[in-house]
């Protein structure tokens, strides 16, 4: 059992936490991370105020330990932040504010109610304002993320944001998926990680299965580039033939994927599998990320049925 500063904050038994992706977060894999003993977030970005209640209480019948719910403030109305905070979750988690909202006063009604406060930043600018207005847990999130929206990679930024808002915790969101990866987080500093993709590949998971294989199968087709070989010249000339390969595969993966989520309007599954698919390509990246974000226009939440939501999404586009 890892113990940190953030397992001891929260009260669980390891330092791994859910992300809270609306729509794909279900109440099923909240409660599955939360007895598990982590911390279970549930993502209700994609809830107008008058469903809240009933989505929190989802999550309740299914376990007794702590978890939290999230939301982009960018897309949430005051009536919703209210909601959020009244339904007494043990962590509000947040991301995305607007540059109008007064991240200060959020966190004090959050603070006044007994809730512990998490928030997402991708640069440590963010991150010190974050720690100045009052969160007592920073994640500091790479663009390896499948919902990022920064552009520092997640083995730079961590430690950057641990030095900027020390002695506050901080963990590490964007490209982490097994031990491995928790513990390089540990040692650049973190206090835990925060998982989002690799959670979307469980059977809890609200995703249709097609997307949960695309990620899975991502794995496969990378771990034989990391196989043994036979001298540096087999190697490098493999590994140009594996990539190439890959290169074309993700390319037509990537086609199928964006038709798939736009007809599925699944704005979560679009941006992780594009995560799974891609990498760290940036000539890929560069073309996703304006894909993705007319995507996430298109969708624009639209199983909410709140068309007001639909035109903030659009806006943001």
């Amino acid at each position: 059992m890892i113990k940190t500063r953030f397992t001891e904050l929260m009260g669980i038994d390891h330092p791994i936490v859910l992300a809270g992706m609306s729509g794909q977060t279900s109440p099923e894999l909240v409660a599955a991370v939360t007895n598990a003993g982590g911390l279970g977030i549930r993502g209700l970005s994609d809830k107008t105020a008058d469903l809240i209640p009933e989505a929190v209480d989802a999550v309740r019948r299914l376990t007794k330990g702590p978890f939290g719910l999230n939301q982009l403030l960018a897309f949430a109305e005051d009536d919703e932040i209210r909601a959020v905070l009244d339904a007494q979750p043990a962590v509000y988690s947040t991301a995305w504010p607007r540059d109008n909202q007064d991240l200060k006063a959020i966190f004090e009604m959050a603070h006044d109610r007994g809730l512990k406060v998490m928030h997402m930043v991708p640069t440590v600018a963010d991150a010190v304002q974050a720690a100045a207005a009052g969160a007592d847990v920073i994640v500091a999130q790479g663009t390896d993320g499948g919902g990022h929206i920064g552009l520092i990679g997640t083995v730079a930024i961590v430690p950057q944001v641990v030095k900027a808002v020390s002695p506050i915790p901080v963990l590490a969101a964007g490209g982490i998926s097994d031990g491995r990866g928790l513990a390089a987080m540990l040692a650049l500093g973190a206090d835990g990680v925060l998982l989002g993709t690799r959670f979307l590949a469980t059977p809890e998971a609200a995703l249709a299965d097609p997307f949960k294989k695309a990620i899975e199968g991502r794995r496969s087709r990378v771990d034989p580039l990391l196989g043994p070989g036979s001298g540096s010249d087999r190697r490098d000339h493999a590994g140009r033939q594996s990539r190439d390969r890959s290169g074309r595969r993700s390319r037509n993966d990537l086609d199928r994927t964006l038709a798939a989520a736009s007809r599925a309007k699944s704005c979560y599954a679009l941006n992780s599998s594009i995560s799974a698919f891609v990498g760290g390509s940036a000539p890929a990246r560069a073309h996703v990320s304006d894909a993705a974000r007319h995507a996430y226009a298109r969708a624009a939440f639209s199983s909410s049925g709140s068309s007001d939501r639909s035109g903030r999404m659009a806006a943001w586009s």
